[in-house]
């Protein structure tokens, strides 16, 4: 079931966060739909675990045709293992860092994706999406080497990716936000300190997000961030140690 993460009378966002957690093999990832009157986004579509329902929930809104485009935070499976399957149903264009624009392909039949996948220069840049854009923003090295996340500034939402991830239990019911930090860091520090490159990368994030208005960050894994919790987020995760800053010879040695 789609959550409305905001809506007015032109334009929507929408979160699916369910279509992963009833098989619990795989990671729990968020995938998201945005419309704008007649036509849309989907941002992250996931993996082919999360694809029917998500294709089904795109269809509530507009036709498959009417999709405009297809957009990745990076390259990991659980972002864009259903590729396949999106370049048959739509002729959206998949829009995915420079880096990985040879890459993505090989989640597809030979064929699929000649002349629909562009490359996001490292700067980032603007997508068409209706009478609105998404804005790539880059978030190199978080944790992807060519990675960005997307702001909506309609809805004043980021869409950050694996930024901001939580692992609450399976019980936590879907769609509740994080209105406070505090009780969420035993969830989010361990992942954050082992998949975020290093805490520089993390202070030239924060100062480039400081100038953005947002109501809400809303991470591919767990839950939205609202509030106080968004600066909060911000102030805490550039004063992380992480990734490469914890590392030390005791990590590599031969076995």
């Amino acid at each position: 079931m789609a959550i409305e993460l905001y809506k007015d009378a032109h334009h929507q966002c929408l979160m699916f966060t369910d279509l992963s957690r009833d098989h619990g093999e795989a990671v729990q990832s968020n995938q998201f739909l945005i419309v704008n009157k007649d036509t849309g986004a989907i941002i992250d579509p996931g993996g082919n675990v999360a694809y029917n329902e998500l294709y089904l929930g795109m269809m509530k809104y507009f036709p498959p045709q009417k999709l405009a485009a297809i957009v990745a935070s990076h390259a990991d499976p659980d972002i864009i293992a259903s590729l396949d399957r999106w370049m048959t149903a739509t002729t959206a264009p998949l829009y995915i860092s420079k880096i990985w624009e040879r890459f993505a392909p090989h989640f597809c039949k030979p064929g699929k994706t000649v002349q629909r996948v562009t490359g996001i220069p490292d700067a980032g840049m603007r997508i068409p999406i209706g009478d609105s854009v998404l804005i790539a923003l880059p978030a190199h090295f978080l944790h992807a080497e060519g990675n960005f996340q997307f702001y909506d500034p309609i809805s004043k939402i980021l869409f950050s990716g694996d930024l901001g991830a939580s692992f609450a239990g399976p019980n936590t019911p879907s769609g509740t936000v994080i209105p406070s930090l505090g009780p969420m860091i035993p969830s989010m520090e361990a992942f954050h300190r082992r998949y975020m490159v290093s805490n520089k990368i993390l202070r030239l994030w924060a100062r480039m997000v400081k100038k953005l208005d947002i109501e809400m960050i809303v991470p591919q894994h767990g839950r939205p961030l609202v509030g106080a919790a968004v600066n909060e987020f911000i102030e805490w995760v550039q004063d992380l140690e992480c990734g490469v800053d914890l590392m030390t010879q005791d990590h590599y040695a031969v076995p």
